[in-house]
Protein backbone atom coordinates (compact mmCIF):
# COMPACT_ATOMS: atom_id res chain seq x y z
CA UNK A 1 0.00 0.00 0.00
CA UNK A 2 1.02 3.96 -0.47
CA UNK A 3 0.15 5.62 2.25
CA UNK A 4 0.00 9.29 2.99
CA UNK A 5 0.64 10.18 6.71
CA UNK A 6 -0.14 13.93 8.46
CA UNK A 7 1.73 14.81 11.24
CA UNK A 8 3.47 17.94 12.50
CA UNK A 9 4.54 16.51 15.50
CA UNK A 10 8.09 15.23 14.43
CA UNK A 11 8.40 12.31 16.78
CA UNK A 12 4.96 10.60 16.50
CA UNK A 13 5.37 11.40 12.60
CA UNK A 14 8.48 9.58 12.71
CA UNK A 15 7.42 6.74 14.98
CA UNK A 16 3.87 6.20 12.40
CA UNK A 17 6.02 6.35 9.52
CA UNK A 18 8.83 3.84 10.26
CA UNK A 19 6.55 1.55 11.80
CA UNK A 20 4.32 1.16 8.93
CA UNK A 21 7.36 1.05 6.65
CA UNK A 22 8.87 -1.71 8.50
CA UNK A 23 5.44 -3.59 7.58
CA UNK A 24 6.33 -2.60 3.94
CA UNK A 25 4.38 -0.44 3.02
CA UNK A 26 5.30 2.99 1.30
CA UNK A 27 4.90 6.21 3.13
CA UNK A 28 4.72 9.80 2.59
CA UNK A 29 5.26 11.80 5.66
CA UNK A 30 3.84 15.67 5.59
CA UNK A 31 3.76 18.27 8.14
CA UNK A 32 1.36 20.65 6.94
CA UNK A 33 -2.14 20.55 5.60
CA UNK A 34 -0.54 22.23 2.60
CA UNK A 35 1.84 19.88 1.48
CA UNK A 36 -0.78 17.54 2.10
CA UNK A 37 -3.03 18.90 -0.39
CA UNK A 38 -0.72 18.85 -2.88
CA UNK A 39 0.48 15.14 -2.48
CA UNK A 40 -2.64 14.35 -2.55
CA UNK A 41 -3.93 15.64 -5.11
CA UNK A 42 -0.54 15.09 -7.22
CA UNK A 43 0.05 10.99 -6.47
CA UNK A 44 -2.96 8.32 -5.89
CA UNK A 45 -2.41 7.16 -2.34
CA UNK A 46 -4.41 3.85 -0.52
CA UNK A 47 -4.99 5.64 2.83
CA UNK A 48 -4.88 9.02 4.12
CA UNK A 49 -3.83 9.39 8.33
CA UNK A 50 -4.52 12.70 9.04
CA UNK A 51 -3.87 14.84 12.13
CA UNK A 52 -6.68 17.30 12.56
CA UNK A 53 -3.92 19.99 13.81
CA UNK A 54 -1.70 20.78 11.66
CA UNK A 55 -0.30 24.17 9.95
CA UNK A 56 -1.52 26.24 7.17
CA UNK A 57 -4.54 23.92 6.37
CA UNK A 58 -6.19 22.17 8.94
CA UNK A 59 -7.24 18.56 8.82
CA UNK A 60 -10.49 18.99 8.81
CA UNK A 61 -10.86 21.48 5.78
CA UNK A 62 -8.11 19.21 3.82
CA UNK A 63 -10.58 16.57 3.64
CA UNK A 64 -13.09 18.87 2.97
CA UNK A 65 -11.41 20.12 0.17
CA UNK A 66 -10.35 16.86 -0.86
CA UNK A 67 -13.96 15.35 -0.74
CA UNK A 68 -15.58 18.19 -2.70
CA UNK A 69 -13.07 17.55 -5.44
CA UNK A 70 -13.65 14.54 -5.70
CA UNK A 71 -10.94 12.78 -3.69
CA UNK A 72 -12.42 9.59 -2.18
CA UNK A 73 -9.36 8.15 -0.89
CA UNK A 74 -9.82 6.44 2.75
CA UNK A 75 -9.26 9.22 5.53
CA UNK A 76 -8.45 7.91 8.77
CA UNK A 77 -8.30 10.85 11.38
CA UNK A 78 -5.55 10.45 14.09
CA UNK A 79 -6.01 12.78 16.45
CA UNK A 80 -5.71 14.13 20.36
CA UNK A 81 -9.58 15.31 19.84
CA UNK A 82 -11.47 12.51 21.51
CA UNK A 83 -14.78 14.13 22.50
CA UNK A 84 -17.45 12.48 20.83
CA UNK A 85 -18.27 15.69 19.29
CA UNK A 86 -14.91 15.79 17.57
CA UNK A 87 -15.47 12.09 16.45
CA UNK A 88 -18.97 13.42 14.65
CA UNK A 89 -17.07 16.41 13.29
CA UNK A 90 -13.96 14.59 11.41
CA UNK A 91 -16.46 11.64 10.11
CA UNK A 92 -18.97 14.42 9.13
CA UNK A 93 -16.20 16.43 7.28
CA UNK A 94 -15.34 13.10 5.14
CA UNK A 95 -13.19 11.28 7.64
CA UNK A 96 -13.85 6.85 6.83
CA UNK A 97 -12.54 6.19 10.81
CA UNK A 98 -10.96 8.15 13.49
CA UNK A 99 -9.01 6.78 16.15
CA UNK A 100 -7.47 9.32 19.61
CA UNK A 101 -4.18 9.63 21.01
CA UNK A 102 -2.80 8.36 22.36
CA UNK A 103 -2.80 5.29 20.48
CA UNK A 104 -1.11 1.36 20.31
CA UNK A 105 0.59 1.26 16.82
CA UNK A 106 -0.98 -2.49 16.38
CA UNK A 107 -4.61 -1.10 16.41
CA UNK A 108 -3.63 1.92 13.93
CA UNK A 109 -2.21 -0.33 11.86
CA UNK A 110 -5.71 -2.96 11.35
CA UNK A 111 -7.51 0.52 11.13
CA UNK A 112 -5.59 1.36 8.21
CA UNK A 113 -5.78 -2.26 6.82
CA UNK A 114 -9.17 -2.53 7.46
CA UNK A 115 -9.84 0.86 5.55
CA UNK A 116 -7.60 -0.79 2.63
CA UNK A 117 -9.99 -3.14 2.44
CA UNK A 118 -13.20 -1.74 1.82
CA UNK A 119 -14.69 -1.57 -1.49
CA UNK A 120 -13.22 1.43 -3.30
CA UNK A 121 -14.55 3.80 -5.93
CA UNK A 122 -13.31 2.59 -9.76
CA UNK A 123 -10.60 5.39 -10.42
CA UNK A 124 -8.63 4.00 -7.69
CA UNK A 125 -5.71 2.36 -8.22
CA UNK A 126 -5.64 -1.03 -7.08
CA UNK A 127 -3.26 -2.93 -9.15
CA UNK A 128 0.14 -2.01 -11.17
CA UNK A 129 1.40 -3.61 -13.88
CA UNK A 130 4.84 -3.94 -15.92
CA UNK A 131 4.70 -6.22 -19.28
CA UNK A 132 3.52 -9.18 -18.02
CA UNK A 133 3.72 -8.60 -14.69
CA UNK A 134 0.55 -7.76 -11.99
CA UNK A 135 0.95 -6.23 -8.69
CA UNK A 136 -2.18 -6.65 -6.64
CA UNK A 137 -2.46 -3.61 -3.94
CA UNK A 138 -5.19 -4.96 -1.78
CA UNK A 139 -4.21 -8.39 -1.16
CA UNK A 140 -0.25 -8.07 -1.92
CA UNK A 141 -0.16 -10.47 -4.75
CA UNK A 142 2.21 -10.40 -7.23
CA UNK A 143 2.22 -12.83 -10.26
CA UNK A 144 4.30 -12.77 -13.62
CA UNK A 145 3.33 -14.72 -16.52
CA UNK A 146 0.43 -15.87 -14.53
CA UNK A 147 2.24 -17.40 -12.22
CA UNK A 148 3.03 -16.54 -8.31
CA UNK A 149 5.86 -14.63 -7.13
CA UNK A 150 6.23 -15.07 -3.17
CA UNK A 151 7.84 -11.52 -1.54
CA UNK A 152 9.11 -10.47 1.25
CA UNK A 153 7.64 -7.60 2.90
CA UNK A 154 10.75 -5.04 1.97
CA UNK A 155 10.79 -6.62 -1.18
CA UNK A 156 7.61 -5.70 -1.90
CA UNK A 157 7.91 -2.51 -1.65
CA UNK A 158 10.99 -1.80 -3.33
CA UNK A 159 8.85 -3.25 -6.45
CA UNK A 160 5.98 -1.39 -5.50
CA UNK A 161 8.13 1.84 -5.79
CA UNK A 162 9.79 1.18 -9.17
CA UNK A 163 6.42 -0.10 -10.45
CA UNK A 164 4.69 3.24 -9.07
CA UNK A 165 7.38 4.99 -11.18
CA UNK A 166 7.27 2.77 -14.19
CA UNK A 167 10.20 4.53 -16.80
CA UNK A 168 11.76 7.02 -14.33
CA UNK A 169 14.85 6.02 -13.10
CA UNK A 170 15.23 5.70 -9.27
CA UNK A 171 18.47 6.55 -7.45
CA UNK A 172 20.15 4.82 -4.58
CA UNK A 173 19.50 7.68 -2.49
CA UNK A 174 15.40 7.66 -3.64
CA UNK A 175 15.40 4.14 -2.78
CA UNK A 176 16.96 4.42 0.43
CA UNK A 177 14.44 7.51 1.19
CA UNK A 178 11.52 5.60 0.46
CA UNK A 179 11.72 2.01 1.18
CA UNK A 180 14.06 1.95 4.09
CA UNK A 181 13.38 5.80 5.60
CA UNK A 182 17.21 6.38 5.30
CA UNK A 183 17.68 9.79 4.55
CA UNK A 184 21.54 9.57 4.39
CA UNK A 185 23.93 7.53 2.79
CA UNK A 186 25.25 5.00 5.29
CA UNK A 187 27.94 3.33 2.86
CA UNK A 188 25.62 0.13 3.12
CA UNK A 189 24.59 -2.45 0.03
CA UNK A 190 21.03 -2.96 1.11
CA UNK A 191 19.84 -1.75 -2.13
CA UNK A 192 22.07 -3.64 -4.24
CA UNK A 193 21.57 -6.89 -2.28
CA UNK A 194 17.43 -6.63 -2.56
CA UNK A 195 17.70 -5.68 -6.01
CA UNK A 196 19.51 -8.50 -6.61
CA UNK A 197 17.21 -10.61 -4.80
CA UNK A 198 14.38 -8.95 -6.56
CA UNK A 199 15.65 -9.87 -9.99
CA UNK A 200 15.72 -13.47 -9.17
CA UNK A 201 12.47 -13.68 -8.16
CA UNK A 202 10.25 -11.38 -11.06
CA UNK A 203 13.25 -11.32 -13.60
CA UNK A 204 15.31 -14.42 -13.65
CA UNK A 205 12.84 -17.35 -14.47
CA UNK A 206 11.23 -15.47 -17.43
CA UNK A 207 12.46 -14.17 -20.79
CA UNK A 208 12.41 -10.27 -20.23
CA UNK A 209 13.87 -8.77 -17.64
CA UNK A 210 11.90 -5.81 -16.29
CA UNK A 211 14.67 -3.96 -13.69
CA UNK A 212 17.02 -2.72 -15.86
CA UNK A 213 20.79 -0.72 -14.02
CA UNK A 214 20.99 2.54 -15.29
CA UNK A 215 24.59 2.91 -15.19
CA UNK A 216 26.37 5.68 -12.93
CA UNK A 217 22.18 6.69 -12.33
CA UNK A 218 20.29 3.60 -10.72
CA UNK A 219 17.36 1.32 -11.51
CA UNK A 220 13.99 1.50 -13.59
CA UNK A 221 11.18 -0.51 -14.74
CA UNK A 222 10.76 -0.99 -18.33
CA UNK A 223 8.01 -2.83 -20.20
Amino acid sequence: MKLLVVEDDETTGSYIARGLREEGQTVDLVTSGRDALIQATSSSYDVLVVDRMVPEIDGMTLVKTLRGAGNQTPVLFLTALGQVEDRIDGLNAGGDDYLVKPFAFGELSARIAALARRPVALERETSLTAGDMRMDLISRKVTRAGQDIDLLPREFALLEHLLRRKGRVQTRTMLLEAVWDISFDPMTNVVETHISRLRAKVDKPFETELIVTVRGAGYRIEE
